[in-house]
């Protein structure tokens, strides 16, 4: 039998993430393993994502969680530069820019003067502001906009994903392509992982950081994990009249875009009614047809000439209850982590989530930042965090 002091399962952004916070501890000695059951990451949500950062949330925990996570992104070369291979990961620091009518400004505002009050650097601007610092944007229906002038914009996601593993490698972090199909609970701990190849693993610490298929790893100890996976679209889209320097735009409706090198990509969250558990990579362009591009056109009227390039589909670790992370402890099986639940957040939140649960299994505290609102103990006692500012 193999054995391990941390057992990480999920090699995804956030898993690589913690295993790369724990082993660069100086002060951490423990071997620490990471079972990915998909080494290629070809159906992984870290790549398919949208690469997005930004600081405006409403709650102050995600925005914290996301400051450090863009001045990690932009100092990586710092981080993660391996023996003298240096790392580079693009940071396009465009901003984020939320639109709201009359209907949705005060949340906005409210918003906005939590974020600011942290420290982030985001500005309130009116329809006229507006119209001035972005001239292609079709403003007379808005109340106003938030955008942020800092620290806000995209990075390259499968970038960040392979230079946390391979830094976590350099650190003496072992990946083992394999998929856990058991947990041996003794007691209030799990001793040990069973494998589909490799047999089992014994461990003094387990982490869950399965991503979407997490709801099945916490199953296999009896807990019931509001975590289910659930499909999100990007079309790649072409305009011949681009908008200049466009930031990441949300519209009122949640129908986004972006620049994307010379085109343009863009979504929307689907209505909870119309949004159920699902793996496939099936692209629905009616969709696109029916919602995407006339809310883009109304918004963006150059947009009125897309033309539709091409479409992804990636997967959200959707938490049914609030759509925020599920951090720490199982409150009975005291060496289980969570490491859960992101919605569309981890990537921008991955360094904060690693240093955090690297820091609870080196020392059992949070010492950087308090997340223990996001804990279990939530879920089991149905007490949602509402998160405002959701895309």
């Amino acid at each position: 039998m193999q054995s391990c002091d941390v057992a990480i399962i999920g090699g995804g952004v956030i898993g690589s993430a913690i295993a790369y916070f724990l082993a660069g501890r100086t002060d951490f000695k423990g071997s620490i393993a990471v079972v990915e059951m998909d080494p290629t990451y070809e159906t992984a949500a870290t790549p398919r994502s949208a690469g997005g950062v930004r600081q405006q949330f409403s709650t102050p925990e995600n925005i914290q969680m996301s400051m450090f996570g863009a001045a990690f992104i932009k100092d990586a070369r710092e981080h993660l530069t391996i023996d003298g291979e240096v790392v580079e990961l693009p940071f396009v620091e465009w901003g984020y820019l939320f639109l709201a009518t009359a209907a949705g400004f005060e949340t906005l505002r409210t918003n906005h003067t939590t974020q600011t009050s942290l420290g982030a650097k985001v500005a309130l601007l009116t329809p006229s502001e507006l119209k001035v610092r972005f001239p292609w944007l079709h403003v007379d229906d808005l109340a106003g906009g938030c955008y942020g002038l800092a620290n806000e914009g995209w990075t390259d996601p499968y970038g960040l994903l392979q230079a946390f593993r391979r830094k976590a490698r350099s650190l003496g972090v072992t990946y083992l392509a394999d998929e856990v199909t058991g947990l041996e609970r003794v007691g209030n701990r799990i001793a040990s992982v069973t494998l589909r190849d490799g047999g089992r693993l014994a461990c003094s610490a387990i982490v869950n950081a399965a991503g979407y298929h997490a709801d099945k790893i916490a199953a296999m100890i009896g807990a019931d994990l509001p975590v289910r996976p659930r499909k999100r679209i990007v079309y790649v889209f072409d305009c011949r009249d681009k908008p200049e320097r466009a930031p990441l735009t949300i519209d009122p409706t949640g129908v986004w875009c972006r620049p994307e090198g010379a085109t343009f990509i863009g979504g929307i969250s689907p209505a909870e009614s119309e949004d159920p558990d699902c793996t496939d990579f099936e692209i629905d362009y009616k969709l696109y047809e029916d919602v995407v591009w006339p809310t883009l056109a109304q918004r963006i009227p150059a947009f009125e000439a897309l033309k539709l390039v091409r479409a992804w589909v990636g997967h959200y670790d959707y938490n049914t209850l609030d759509q925020n992370a599920i951090l720490g402890p199982h409150p009975e099986v005291g060496n289980f982590y969570f490491a859960n639940g992101f919605s569309g957040h981890g990537l921008q939140q991955s360094p904060a989530v690693g240093r955090a649960i690297a820091e609870l299994i080196a020392y059992g505290e949070y010492r950087s930042l308090d997340l223990r609102r996001f804990g279990y103990e939530r879920v089991a006692k149905n007490l949602p965090i509402l998160e405002l500012n959701v895309v």
